[in-house]
């Protein structure tokens, strides 16, 4: 069975009576449009907050840049991925959230009238609220002060993240209620995103598998021209490159983990000439199989 990351991913939630969880994902010596974050999607709104370098997010198929010190929310249900956008390390944390951690609110008209929409997905927040309303950035603090309690751990210290995440949705929510952004408001960015999904999920644990651009183009409704072009919007890769990366990503994993000659390996992942296996591997991975195999450090993420 292959060992590739699932297209859904189930996300971790250590506490299930207060549902979430802190991620610091800290990347070392990163080349420009290296991959960060690879392509997923969950159920729960996250909260990325850029400490160190700068990077691109594709969420829902639309690039949103961020350096050091922005914040983006990504909303429950939707696909993203995340590049370098220079050479170095790339520094952020990941506050991911279920809506469940608001429960004991249901009751609540306030609740039930600013925040509830959000949460259930009618109303979406900016991506990035600070650019639609340079006040969002003072409320940032109640999120760096969730952060620095998730970190410390310290006792009741769920309370205290709790009631600092529910401040910093009501704050959120009380400046974009009264004004909300029409085009984000009906819950896909683009037509047939479902489709999408299983699609990437079938490239990612099929990398062997010859999918030709028109019949994946076929599998979710388009014809190619508008296919390659949403494909490219929501991974920022070309579907060939997509695929290519996989399975390359896939062919590492093997030369590093089985005795599998390089030609079994190159047939393995979908490439019958040994010769172009070789000349692709080095242009995706920066190093030849034989490196790969003798454990050659490039940076590149498997």
């Amino acid at each position: 069975m292959l060992d590739l990351k699932a297209l859904h991913e189930n996300t971790r939630m250590d506490h299930q009576s207060h549902p979430f969880q802190l991620f610091q994902n800290r990347c070392f010596a990163k080349k420009t449009e290296e991959c960060i974050l690879y392509l997923h999607w969950h159920e729960h709104f996250e909260w990325i907050i850029m400490r160190e370098g700068r990077a691109v997010f594709h969420i829902d198929s639309r690039p949103y840049e961020a350096e050091a010190g922005e914040v983006i929310i990504i909303p429950g249900g939707a696909l993203h991925v995340g590049y370098a956008l220079e050479e170095g390390e790339v520094h952020y944390d990941s506050v991911v959230v279920n809506r469940a951690l608001f429960q004991d609110f249901a009751s609540d008209p306030v609740h039930e009238q600013y925040v509830a929409p959000y949460l259930e997905g009618s109303v979406r927040f900016p991506v990035k609220p600070a650019e639609e309303n340079a006040d969002c950035t003072s409320y940032f603090s109640l999120l760096n002060e969730a952060v620095e309690e998730m970190a410390l751990q310290a006792p009741a210290y769920q309370l205290v993240v709790k009631s600092k995440l529910h401040a910093l949705f009501t704050l959120l929510a009380r400046t974009f209620m009264p004004h909300p952004l029409r085009d984000r408001s009906s819950g896909v960015y683009f037509p047939n995103r479902e489709r999408f999904k299983q699609l990437i999920a079938q490239i990612e644990a099929n990398p062997q598998e010859r999918l030709s651009v028109s019949e994946a183009a076929s599998q979710v409704g388009l014809n190619v021209y508008h296919f390659c072009k949403m494909f490219k919007k929501l991974t920022g890769r070309t579907f060939v490159e997509y695929v290519n990366r996989c399975r390359m990503s896939e062919a590492e994993r093997l030369l590093q983990e089985s005795g599998l000659t390089v030609t079994e390996i190159a047939a393995q992942v979908g490439c019958d000439n040994a010769n172009y296996f070789t000349k692709l591997f080095k242009q995706y991975k920066g190093m030849t199989p034989s490196q790969a195999r003798a454990g050659v450090s490039t940076g590149t993420p498997i």
